[in-house]
């Protein structure tokens, strides 16, 4: 690589390159200098500049199939911060990277660089301007951060990729991202009106589109920007044939520099230049964007094909319709869907068994016309004999689940455990939507050729689909596999007059087939581009053009060696607890701002506190890159820290990764080492303290309220001062039961009630309600004594042996009734569901037989009651009346991972209330964590994110119904509202 930089005569960042890795190889004496020289000039201090390198290996990686060391990581406050940067790194020779959210799948997020990222502090949306259509905003906003904002004025920023709920604005002007709608709305480069742009002399500079005496004044300017100007439009005309001739004629081309964007004599627009340059060229600091009105009216037609070469033949028939998008889902996608925990749900529409559907969807003014066009386009497609089932729809839910589906598809297909995975290599390849269906069918034969298959989703509308063969790069002939067949994609992309990116880039796996699409002279253009943008090539050096090569800088490869520590849970499913790191493929989705996942990450946007940062470190620990040490080691328990394990990952990570698991394994880890403290025992063995404290609730409700005994517990015991503590019942559940005298009949048969600790000692009202709604369905309820835990606060707590121990009881105690089939039933979500989710893993070497027959009959009352209501209709008229009450509902994160909130839902509607589902993450309590005073400000934080908020924003007469204790300590405290659990508000019901 070196001699051809040498003989290009480039500064292509080389040497700042091998300078950054030589401070690398420096270590902690090399980098501190820098870290004091970033620091002694950033607003924020030093908190802004991190380079201890756990810290900096969270950034090492995007979502491609690279990975490179940075040197530190920055977090720019203002156009000031980054101007001070890129002196700094003059100084010292190192080359800079600014980064989005860092989901790049060509390798431009990563670098041996300083990396900025813009997504902590510059990420404000700065103003809407309605009447003229924009918005100007920092460059970490998110896109969809910007249209909750937007749709205000019934607007929206058209430019939508998949990762609109983690992707940012200046990533998506680095990547000139497009989306779904790109056949209807273009690239980011047609929707920038403006940017503010930091240059690689640190000089600021403002771009917009120019002409007339504008232009003439810019190209006449003195300083960077007119050196620029000049050197731009000499360019352009040096290589005006080349241009011409040689930039695919495609919508879909955002591989190269825009030069074809500036051919216009008497206009300049440097934006057009700068977006899409993957950081190369400038630093974006603001920019003003165009948006779009929404549209009034949607529909979908799900159209389902018996191959993937006929759904592209297809396409064509629905461009001639005009739609807004057609999307391509293969099968692949679908049945990964299918398997998938939170995702399942998402593909009820689907009819047989497709090989590919498309998701075509049209716009309009009305409902009535949206629905012509879409029966327009059937009666088109039927009569030319064009696929073989269409689901249309106008309903706005069924088409967010279908898109939701659509977007999912990326995560989905990396989901599939072991080491071969449907990288991407040659997933973005665009041509002519006229030449797609002999572009489908030559690359799937290229791809079988190697005896390999693939994943097919994307823009099948402008001809970008994104293509996925399961590949093995960590064996050496997978390797060299991957490898060739990218060379031969190259050239059958070259062949169709198409565009090696079509959406993502170039960065590196791209980049070192550059000359391969657009020539040797068209190259060279592109180097003179980079020079005069940055001489010394200081800015995300080796990018688009002179790349390392396909090999260097990967991620995993044949050189991979991961250590496999001995394991308290079951991951034999993942392949070992490195492999269920590696599932981590850095796609991000953890870092948005919607949905469950990641309630940590949403309230302290810290890479660390996301999914993927937790299993990005622990994977550095497993491969060596940090000390083996480390597994129980003081950076990956602080990245664990503000885990709240609600397993929202579980089922939202679209790969699967389940960080919650992680945790306990590794907590475990750092206690055999460290040793637990005495509030984490004292957590773990909640049941027992409880029971103490139950013999005289009065005496310890009065110590738990005394303000000299909260103060000693928040010094000594670690319970923050200002958290309200549970009050211990008078009369326990288990006193309860054993008076309580059944009906004289059962004719629905036994059931046992897994009554838990916060059931049986706060909360026995919960556990009443539950036995009365059983008994009055017809059920014998048996209670089986207490001898252990369920284990769930020893799991929590990184106590996995003494939970395996309680596992081992509680199955045996179950077991007899499990085996005979009598149903298993809880109201507490952690708990019950210990027993489907962690014993039998945690009895995986004991009697995993007698775990799983527990597990299968294991349920929550609300599941348990819907099964019923499938079975017997009737008992409609058995369950009471809600009276059309309007109950707002919170789901336990346990249960909305395991088990979802259908049951829950339809047991309320069946009893006459009207539910509505809170759309939040975790109230913030998790158990023990909301009670800890050092977390106690997080906690209240996520309660504040979006529960807080919903339930304020309510109907002041609705009921407020939860379905875990947790739920329920946290809204209690936090607002003036009083939970109480769906269990007690179906009892009510009954007279």
């Amino acid at each position: 690589m070196l001699r051809a930089v040498i003989e290009s005569a480039q500064l292509s960042g080389f040497a700042s390159v091998e300078r950054a890795r030589e401070a690398l190889r420096g270590g902690d004496a090399a980098l501190a200098p820098i870290a004091r020289d970033l620091a002694a000039g950033l607003s924020g201090g030093a908190p802004d500049a991190r380079i201890e390198r756990p810290y900096r290996l969270l950034y090492a990686t995007d979502a491609s199939i690279y990975e490179m060391e940075p040197v530190a990581v920055v977090f720019p406050r203002s156009t000031a911060d980054v101007q001070h940067v890129l002196r700094v790194a003059r100084d010292h020779g190192l080359p800079v990277l600014p980064r989005g959210g860092g989901t790049s799948l060509a390798g431009q997020g990563a670098n041996h660089a300083i990396v900025l990222d813009f997504t902590v502090h510059m990420d404000k949306i700065l103003e809407i301007d309605p009447a003229a259509g924009t918005a100007r905003v920092e460059p970490g906003v998110v896109l969809s951060e910007l249209n909750k904002a937007a749709r205000t004025y019934r607007l929206h920023y058209p430019i939508d990729p998949s990762t609109a709920n983690r992707a940012t604005i200046g990533g998506g002007i680095g990547n000139n991202s497009c989306g779904t709608h790109s056949a209807l709305y273009g690239k980011t480069q047609e929707v920038v009106a403006g940017l503010d742009v930091v240059l690689a002399d640190a000089s600021v500079a403002t771009l917009q589109p120019l002409a007339g005496a504008e232009l003439k004044a810019a190209l006449a300017a003195e300083g960077s920007l007119g050196d620029v100007a000049r050197g731009v439009r000499g360019i352009v005309d040096a290589y005006r044939d080349e241009i011409e001739s040689l930039f695919p004629r495609i919508q879909r081309r955002v591989s190269g520099y825009n030069l074809d964007a500036l051919l216009e004599p008497d206009a300049l627009d440097l934006t057009q230049i700068v977006v899409g340059s993957e950081g190369t060229l400038a630093v974006t600091t603001e920019a003003t964007v165009e948006l779009a009105p929404l549209p009034a009216a949607r529909g979908v037609a799900a159209v389902h094909f018996e191959s993937l070469v006929a759904a592209a033949e297809a396409t064509l028939v629905a461009n001639e319709h005009q739609p807004a998008a057609v999307e391509l889902v293969d099968d692949n996608v679908i049945e990964r869907c299918r398997a998938g925990t939170g995702y399942a749900a998402l593909v009820d529409f689907v009819q047989g068994q497709p090989k590919a559907v498309l998701l075509i969807e049209f716009f309009a003014d009305t409902a009535a016309e949206v629905e012509a066009k879409l029966e327009a386009l059937q009666t088109d497609l039927t009569a030319r004999g064009m696929g073989y089932a269409t689901v249309a729809t106008t309903d706005p839910q069924q088409q967010a689940r279908m898109w939701r589906m659509r977007q999912a598809g990326l995560g989905l297909l990396m989901s599939v455990r072991g080491d071969a995975k449907p990288v991407a290599f040659v997933e973005d390849a665009a041509v002519a939507p006229e030449r797609l269906p002999e572009f489908v069918a030559r690359f799937d034969a290229a791809v079988r050729a190697h005896g390999l298959e693939a994943g097919y989703y994307g823009h099948a509308s402008v001809g970008c689909l994104h293509i996925r063969p399961l590949v093995n790069v960590k064996d050496a002939d997978g390797l060299a596999t991957t490898e060739r067949l990218s060379e031969e994609i190259a050239d059958l992309v070259v062949e169709f007059g198409g565009s090696l990116s079509g959406e993502h880039g170039d960065g590196i796996v791209r980049g070192t087939h550059i000359e391969r699409m657009f020539g040797p002279r068209l190259v060279e253009a592109f180097r003179e581009v980079k020079r005069l943008f940055d001489p010394e090539g200081r800015l995300n050096p080796g990018k688009i053009i002179d790349t390392p090569t396909f090999r260097e800088n990967l991620r995993v490869s044949p050189e991979t060696a991961n250590a496999e520590p001995h394991t308290y849970l079951d991951f034999s499913a993942d392949g070992g607890l490195a492999r269920a790191a590696e599932q981590c493929n850095g796609q991000g989705a953890c870092r948005q701002f919607d949905g469950g996942m990641c309630p940590s990450f949403m309230v302290t946007k810290d890479e660390e506190h996301s999914t993927r940062g937790r299993a990005n470190l622990l994977r550095q620990v497993l491969n060596g890159a940090l000390p083996a040490a480390e597994l129980a080691g003081t950076a990956l328990h602080e990245a664990l820290d503000l885990c709240v394990e609600c397993k929202a990952c579980r089922s939202e990570c679209p790969s699967g990764v389940d960080v919650a698991k992680i945790k306990y394994e590794v907590l475990t880890h750092y206690h055999e080492r460290h040793g637990a403290s005495l509030r984490s025992r004292a957590f773990a063995r909640i049941n027992a303290l409880a029971g103490v404290g139950s013999r005289t609730p009065r005496l310890a409700n009065l110590l738990a309220g005394n303000p000299l005994a909260r103060e000693a517990l928040h010094r000594l015991g670690g319970i923050h001062r200002d958290r309200a503590l549970p009050k211990l019942a008078r009369q326990t559940f288990a006193d309860w039961f054993a008076a309580h005298t059944p009906p004289a009949s059962a004719p629905r048969g036994d059931v046992v009630y897994f009554d838990d600790t916060f059931t049986n000692y706060f909360h026995p009202e919960v556990g009443t309600a539950a036995v009365r709604l059983l008994e009055a369905l017809g059920y014998r309820v048996t209670r089986v004594p207490q001898r252990a835990c369920c284990g769930r606060p020893a799991i929590s707590k990184g106590m996995l042996p003494l939970a395996t121990r309680w596992a081992a009881i509680n199955v045996e105690a179950l077991r007899p009734f499990a085996e005979c089939g009598v149903p298993i039933v809880g109201t507490e979500p952690s708990c019950l569901l210990a027993l489907r989710d962690e014993y039998p893993e945690l009895l995986r070497d004991g009697d995993r037989a007698a775990a799983d027959v527990v597990a299968a009959n294991a349920s929550l009352l609300d599941e348990l009651l819907a099964r019923r209501l499938d079975e017997d209709p009737d008992l409609y008229e058995r369950l009471g009346s809600g009276a059309g009450r309007a109950v707002l509902l919170h789901g336990h994160c346990h249960q909305k991972a395991i088990a979802g909130m259908d049951a829950t839902m339809r047991v309320l509607r069946a009893a006459g209330y009207e539910p509505q589902l809170i759309e939040s993450g975790c109230c913030g309590m998790a158990g023990s964590f909301g009670f800890e005073k050092e977390h106690f400000a997080t906690s209240h934080a996520m309660a504040d994110y979006r529960l807080v908020p919903a339930l304020h924003a309510g109907p002041d007469d609705a009921l407020i119904a939860v379905t875990g204790v947790s739920c329920r300590q946290q809204i209690g405290q936090f607002t003036q509202r009083a939970p109480r659990h769906v269990v007690e508000l179906m009892a009510s019901g009954l007279g």
